[in-house]
């Protein structure tokens, strides 16, 4: 089975026309309104601020799926960039997302490769301009959404640019405005909640627990996954969550797909499914595993901050208009 690393690398309504101007938009104290739908004409930055890529890679797919859409996607070389096991240096990854950033011209940012880097560039001081925009990414680059959106600015979008074109019809008509479907689960502790969603790879989301950048989870729903990582890890990490209290505020969780190497486990021990539902099954609010986001196939987008419903019973969660 390939390892973290490999997984890693190889890795935003009505609903969002309407959060511009309902409850669809988790709105409060400091809070931007979300950046206006994508259009023909639109131009998009592609940055890599993790790992290095094969610099064989063709992102010619990409780039037609783009035109399809009326879009013009920017490449600079600098995405295929090499510094020990990072695209670049800390600084160059810095000032390529802050160019993509502070260019009024830039309608949405999309993260390429991942692997691990986007925390070191928010250290070396990297700070999001006073305006929304959109971004798409997911993985490593889950710490540049969960900043972003730490920073009350709407528009970050966990989501994948590549895979099947059903997948990406989903991430376009986020951005573009229109309705998506549905994502199905399966329903573990009843209940309905509503609230704004937290989308994240969790690993990524606890080595940002007592930074700036890890947003508040007060009324949040918060959406999890993760690869590589055996259900003894998830639960030393869900036991950190719990015991720094990020859970307590929360009125729903979501898992999406945890994939890890069936070596990890051990005769006796806990599934994952089991210590997910042990470790999250407690807490008094609506649970569901198995949703189709994450690392594999299909990796649903979900859009941070937007608001939510999840069914606990039916294992559904849905975006509110």
């Amino acid at each position: 089975m390939p390892n973290r690393r490999s997984l890693l690398i190889s890795g935003a309504t009505a609903a969002l026309a309407a959060l511009a101007s309902n409850r669809a938009i988790a709105s409060g104290p400091g809070r931007a309104a979300w950046p206006r739908p994508l259009r023909r004409g639109a131009r998009l930055r592609a940055v890599n601020p993790g790992t290095w890529m094969d610099p064989d890679r063709d992102l010619t797919p990409l780039r037609e799926r783009c035109r399809a859409e009326g879009w013009l996607l920017d490449i600079p070389t600098d995405v295929k960039g090499q510094w020990r096991y990072f695209s670049g240096t800390d600084r160059d990854r810095r000032a390529a997302l802050l160019e993509a950033w502070h260019d009024p011209g830039v309608d949405a940012v999309i993260s390429l490769g991942g692997g691990w880097g986007s925390a070191r560039v928010l250290e070396s001081g990297f700070r999001f301009p006073r305006r929304p925009k959109w971004s798409l990414g997911f993985s490593d680059s889950s710490s540049l959404l969960l900043a972003q959106w730490a920073a009350g600015l709407p528009g970050a979008i966990h989501g994948s640019n590549g895979g099947p074109d059903e997948q990406w019809r989903r991430t376009v008509d986020l951005l573009c405005g229109r309705p998506v479907e549905s994502l199905e689960g399966i329903g573990v502790r009843r209940g309905v909640a509503e609230g704004p969603l937290v989308v994240t790879n969790l690993t990524v989301a606890t080595h940002l627990i007592g930074t700036p950048w890890l947003p508040s989870l007060q009324g949040a729903i918060l959406v999890l996954e993760d690869v590589g990582e055996a259900p003894y890890r998830i639960d030393r990490m869900l036991t950190q969550w719990r015991s720094a209290g990020l859970l307590d505020n929360v009125v729903g969780i979501a898992c999406g797909r945890f994939s890890w190497d069936e070596d990890d486990i051990l005769p006796g021990d806990f599934t994952m499914e089991e210590i997910l539902e042990e470790r999250l099954g407690d807490l008094g609010i609506p649970l569901a595993l198995n949703l189709p986001v994450g690392h594999g196939l299909p990796n649903q987008a979900l859009p941070l901050g937007a608001m939510g419903r999840l069914d606990g019973r039916r294992g559904l969660l849905d975006l509110l208009p």
